[in-house]
């Protein structure tokens, strides 16, 4: 009851005030997202009020801002033109009833298995991509369009110097926004994306055939949808968590995307997640309870019904302004003492994180080399494996696993002794190639007439080695 109560009314004034602020930003990335999908305004804006109201609830990092996102766009681009809305609704209720199987199963506790170098990767490469999605909105535009995109930021960073009861974005937002409409000057709106619905969401289910054709139409998506979901999800989390210096429940926030997904399937809405930009902005508000994310979701669906008339005015280089801002802050600048002082092999690590998820635009992909990349420089660090001859013996030293057991073969090419002893005390057998490179040896030094002694296995490789022998 206590942790309940510190999470939806431990920061109230706050949350709220952070939750306006994301509410008004969410507006003009749904609408960007549902054009890059090809689908109505009102398909991208249901999903951002539903995955957020019911993230808020359900949801397992307290302040994580969820909604339609550019990442799960990209994958839903292909199934909209070949099969249309319906497959689209489908494919993500298909994709919240995976992530909650997975969030059930502890897919989170994957997550310490992400070293610090692609971790630094994918928030640097959320950075620098949340800054050039801007980009379209300021290039080609008028001088005007500049000058306010560039007041908007100075006032972002200054606002707080002087108030700090008060969100700097909000108030940038609304004082450029009367600035505009009181000086008549030509910019581009909010209103200019595309059309505000009227009404709120409602339940139906998706016109499809439900046979094993359509689940094998929607069932890659949903699958590529839970991964590139989950793993931005999960970063988003984590960078939330070194940000507030608080934890979070990760398994159970890939269980709220989950059961967010199914529930906006239902409404019109297409398949979302965490969005970095907006959770950054949301904890440099201030925002850090439920209630913010809870705020963000319902203001969103205030604003484009109640408001809509209001909201479409809002210029793009205001809200351009904001997010450039949060680029800034999203960006790790310290990554540039991490290249100078870290291994090279860590700071190569890091470096095509960001590259290939600038090339590719996926998150999920980025991550996931970087991963491999990193997991194999740590497995060429580890497989030195040394064999030296003392006091008659061959004393093994290193690990002994799929990856050095070619050096260990190749250090018994030239023994001449007739009797041997191989002592692996200083080493450990950890898979079934080790223990098949010590009877390879055993059988050729054998086949010269050599006797072989096996000695100094640990517990648990002589356990394995008497297993698989």
């Amino acid at each position: 009851m206590h942790t309940i109560k510190e999470q939806w009314f431990g920061n109230i004034r706050a949350d709220i005030l952070a939750g306006i602020v994301v509410g008004l930003a969410l507006i003009p990335e749904a609408l960007a997202f549902a054009f890059i999908v090809g689908v109505d305004p009102r398909v991208a804006l249901y999903a951002s009020f539903t995955i957020a109201v019911i993230t808020s609830i359900v949801g397992g990092r307290p302040g994580l801002i969820s909604a339609a996102t550019g990442a799960m766009a990209l994958v839903l681009v292909s199934l909209m033109a070949k099969h249309g809305l319906e497959y689209v609704l489908a494919a993500t209720i298909l994709t919240g009833i995976i992530q909650l199987i997975l969030g059930a199963f502890g897919v989170a506790n994957l997550m310490r298995f992400i070293p610090n170098s692609v971790m630094l990767g994918f928030v640097n490469a959320l950075g620098i991509m949340i800054f050039i999605t801007q980009m379209p909105y300021l290039i080609g535009s008028n001088t005007m369009t500049y000058v306010f995109a560039i007041v908007t930021l100075i006032l972002v960073y200054t606002i707080p110097r002087f108030i700090k009861t008060i969100p700097a974005p909000l108030i940038a937002i609304v004082v450029m926004t009367i600035i505009a409409l009181a000086s008549g000057v030509k910019l581009q709106t909010i209103g200019d994306l595309g059309t505000m619905p009227s009404t709120l969401p409602t339940f139906f289910f998706p016109d499809i055939p439900l046979n094993v054709e359509t689940l094998q139409i929607i069932l890659p998506y949903s699958l590529a949808l839970s991964v590139v979901g989950l793993l931005e999800s999960l970063l988003t989390s984590q960078v939330l968590d070194d940000m507030t210096d608080t934890p979070s429940n990760k398994n159970r926030e890939a269980r709220g995307q989950g059961i967010a997904n199914f529930i906006t399937g239902f409404f019109g809405g297409m398949a979302g997640c965490a969005l970095i930009g907006q959770s950054v902005i949301n904890i440099k508000s201030g925002g850090r309870g439920r209630l913010s994310t809870m705020t963000a979701g319902v203001f969103l669906m205030f604003l484009i019904i109640v408001l809509g008339d209001v909201v479409v005015k809002i210029p793009m280089p205001v809200l351009v302004g904001v997010m450039i801002m949060v680029s800034m802050t999203t960006f790790n600048w310290g990554s540039f003492k991490f290249l100078r002082q870290a291994p090279k092999s860590e700071s190569l690590v890091m470096i095509v994180t960001v590259a290939i998820i600038l090339y590719t635009k996926n998150l999920a992909i980025g991550v996931v080399i970087g991963v491999i990349l990193s997991a194999l420089f740590f497995v060429a660090k580890i497989s030195r494996v040394r064999v030296t001859h003392e006091s008659g013996e061959y004393i093994v030293k290193g690990p002994l696993f799929f990856a050095s057991t070619t050096t260990f073969i190749q250090s018994f090419d030239h023994v001449s002794e007739k009797e041997v002893t191989i002592n692996f005390e200083n080493s450990h057998l950890w898979d079934e190639s080790a223990v098949g490179a010590i009877i390879k040896v055993q059988q050729k030094l054998e086949e010269k007439g050599i006797v072989v002694h096996i000695t100094g296995l640990n517990s648990s490789s002589k356990q394995l080695y008497q297993q698989l022998i």
